[in-house]
């Protein structure tokens, strides 16, 4: 196979020199270019034809969000940002991630040698990534409008569990843009910096109906609120039986993440059996796919985004493949099933999702 095509966009040389070494560690990454600004990019991109590009968020002569929104507009690519960690910047990688990036890399991490193996993963797999045109992005800088057929919605009780990862910025938006204001107990990890985490919460928050935060430890789970997983130093679990809390664990990575996707989702398993409905996402590796295995076996309720609408078809792939997805969906139907699944039924009888999609 043909090596990967990289051009880097930064206004620092140290960090592109920095960047230009650490990819080309890699034999299957070429680094074809670098550029100080957008306007530069915009030259090397048309001269070059990269496969991919890393692009600083805050550079002269052009934001990066706006030459980011213009490629994506223009000549749909992957590009992964490059941030630090100030509260500015993690707003922005955010909107960035929402926009169509595909994925986002704090500079503090390059202080930590683990972090150039994970750096060429998510290069090449961008470069094998479905990038859809802004246009078909989901973009929103309000409050959605009630989803049709929600307004009637009653929680039976039981709770949702959501893993995602790499393009799991505009899944997330997707489904939770569907959620009622009364949906039920919602908890997710999501694979994010620590420093982006509580930008994204209060993203959410302001897009969708019901509440959304970062996950506190001993947070009682409540219709109507949204558990996100705080990044970096702890897991998301469920504590139970009887009421349902959150409870974050200071141990360790488990398939290199913390928070870890399996770790949740096996929690939810032991937690509520039965009384709980899990989803995997988009995304890189196989973090989530035991998990959701366990909640399967459980008795819960499993569904898989589908290969055609997943960023990057990595751990809903394995986690299909093991038997822990009981249905496979697009990502426009993820919601709905959940709801149906979730919605209180007066006679008795279970809820099941419908026969085709």
């Amino acid at each position: 196979m043909k090596p990967v095509r990289v051009l880097i966009v930064d206004d620092s040389a140290t960090m592109r020199t920095l960047l230009s070494a650490v990819l080309r560690l890699d034999p299957a990454i070429e680094v074809v270019g670098h550029a100080a600004d957008p306007l530069e990019a915009r030259a090397k991109i048309k001269e070059l034809n990269p496969d991919v590009i890393t692009l600083d968020v805050e550079m002269p002569n052009m934001n990066g969000l706006e030459f980011l929104e213009k490629i994506m507009r223009l000549r749909p690519m992957p590009v992964i940002m490059v941030s630090s960690l100030t509260s500015r910047d993690a707003t922005a990688t955010i909107t960035a991630l929402e926009i169509g990036a595909f994925d986002c890399i704090s500079k503090a991490s390059f202080s930590d040698d683990r972090a150039f193996g994970a750096l060429q993963a998510t290069v090449k797999a961008a470069a094998r990534a479905q990038i859809r045109p802004l246009a078909n992005a989901h973009q929103a800088s309000g409050q959605r409008e009630q989803p049709v057929g929600n307004a009637d919605y009653v929680p039976s009780g039981k709770i949702v569990a959501i893993g995602s990862s790499t393009g799991g910025v505009e899944a997330l938006i997707a489904v939770l843009s569907q959620f009622p204001e009364n949906c039920p107990p919602t908890v997710i990890t999501q694979h994010m910096p620590g420093a982006f985490t509580k930008s994204f919460a209060e993203r959410l928050n302001r897009m969708s109906r019901p509440h959304v935060s970062e996950a506190v430890d001993g947070a009682p789970l409540t219709p109507g609120h949204v558990y996100l997983a705080p990044g970096g130093a702890t897991h998301l679990e469920i504590s139970g039986p009887g009421q349902l809390r959150c409870r974050l664990r200071s141990t360790d990575p488990v398939n290199g993440h913390r928070p870890s996707v399996d770790v949740l989702f096996a929690s939810v398993a032991k937690a509520t059996g039965s009384k709980a409905v899990g989803a995997i996402l988009t995304g890189m590796g196989r973090d989530g796919a035991a998990g959701l295995l366990q909640m399967r076996q459980a008795g819960a309720n499993t569904l898989g985004q589908d290969e055609a609408t997943s960023l990057v078809y990595g751990m809903p792939r394995v986690a299909f493949e093991v038997g822990a997805v009981e249905r496979q969906a697009p990502l426009d139907k993820i919601a709905s099933h959940i709801l149906a699944l979730t919605r209180s039924n007066s006679n008795g009888v279970k809820n099941v999702l419908p026969r085709t999609l």
